[in-house]
Order: structure tokens, then C-alpha cells, then sequence
């Protein structure tokens, strides 16, 4: 039988993200599925971390050169590709914690057990979608890498810069496929796999 969350004893309820640490982030699924689950945190916090830094680093490093009037020629093809990176690894980042953009008047709208069903379908045909972008994706990438084409300034091949994006549908499908498995094991409403469904109302907004 399927509690609602009044029903839940508070100490099985599990705490809301609300603040996101990574480093010291533990899956709470079960065997394997955790193994994994804990596996993509690690490598979307190194993806993440590894292009803002350089994409700082390059950005600060060029202005530099320009004062002293010498330009770091593969700046901005350098900032392109870390643009690509952040943005995929980003997708799957923002899907773990539940920080994607939700259309949700008539969700919130029903009762608790059409939310839990609608939320496990609309997970599993996200993953199912995202799985799906993984594949053109890729198929795009091959096409790219036949065509044997360089970047005019760094002279590496232009598929290796694009690579991150069938990588970053790949992760954000595995994402979405955990939050559905969540909500069938569990029996509160997960918009991500350590994110709880509902609003903090006790925060208060800032001015």
C-alpha cells in the first residue's frame, strides 16, 4: 500500500536538497543503481569544475595578453569548446538536483497518486528522449569525424570539441531513468534522485 507523505513517519523521509555539495554527495539507491548514481555526480563535478576554471583561466589569461599586446590566438575556439562541455555536463547537473524548468499548474493541480504515476512516466520518457538525443548525437559525431575537418587555431580535429554531447545526453538519460526506479521504490514523489517533490516555504525572498 502507497503512503501519502502525511502518512510517512518523519524519519523515513529523506532531507530535500537544498544545498547542493558534490563532494560530499551518497546516493541513496540501492546496490548497483547507487554505484552508478554516485558515479555521475562524480563525473559532472569534475566536468563542471574542470571548464569554468579553464574558461576562467583563458578568459583572464587573454585580456592579459591583449594589454600587453600579445592575444592568445586559440582563445576563443578554446572558450567555444568549453561552452559545449559546460552545457551538456550542465544538463545532467541540473537533472540530478531537480533544477530543470517544470510547466507543473496541472500536476500540482492533482492528487497524490496521479502525481506519483505521471512523475515515474514522465522520467522514464525523458530518459527514454534523452537516449534517443545520445544517439543522433552520436551518429552527428561520426558523420563529423569522417569528414576529417581541423580547427583553424587549435589544428585539433572539430569532433573532439562535440563529443561532450552525446556524453552529456547519455549521463542526463541515466539521470532520469533513476528518478523513475526512485519513485517506484519510494514511496514520497522524487523530481530527481536527491530531490523531494514540494516548495521550501520558509525561506523568505530577498529584496
Amino acid at each position: 500500500m502507497m503512503l501519502k507523505p502525511d502518512e510517512i513517519p518523519a524519519e523515513k523521509v529523506a532531507p530535500v536538497d537544498d544545498e547542493i555539495d558534490d563532494a560530499s554527495y551518497i546516493s541513496e539507491l540501492p546496490g548497483f543503481l547507487g554505484v552508478v548514481d554516485g558515479a555521475i555526480a562524480r563525473i559532472e563535478a569534475v566536468l563542471l569544475a574542470a571548464g569554468v576554471l579553464l574558461m576562467a583561466l583563458n578568459t583572464v589569461a587573454n585580456i592579459i595578453g591583449r594589454l600587453l599586446g600579445r592575444t592568445i590566438f586559440f582563445s576563443e575556439e578554446l572558450n567555444q569548446a568549453l561552452i559545449i562541455l559546460i552545457t551538456f555536463a550542465g544538463i545532467s547537473y541540473a537533472a540530478r538536483h531537480g533544477r530543470h524548468i517544470r510547466m507543473s499548474a496541472f500536476f500540482d493541480a492533482m492528487p497524490f497518486r496521479p502525481r506519483k504515476v505521471l512523475m515515474v512516466l514522465i522520467a522514464a520518457a525523458t530518459a527514454a528522449m534523452m537516449f534517443l538525443l545520445t544517439w543522433y548525437s552520436m551518429v552527428y559525431v561520426l558523420e563529423q569525424a569522417g569528414r576529417g575537418r581541423l580547427l583553424p587555431a587549435l589544428k585539433i580535429p572539430q569532433w573532439w570539441i562535440i563529443v561532450w554531447a552525446p556524453l552529456g545526453f547519455f549521463l542526463t538519460g541515466l539521470q532520469y531513468a533513476l528518478t523513475a526506479i526512485k519513485n517506484l521504490l519510494e514511496p514520497e514523489i522524487w523530481l530527481s534522485t536527491s530531490t523531494l517533490e514540494g516548495y521550501d516555504d520558509s525561506t523568505e525572498e530577498e529584496v
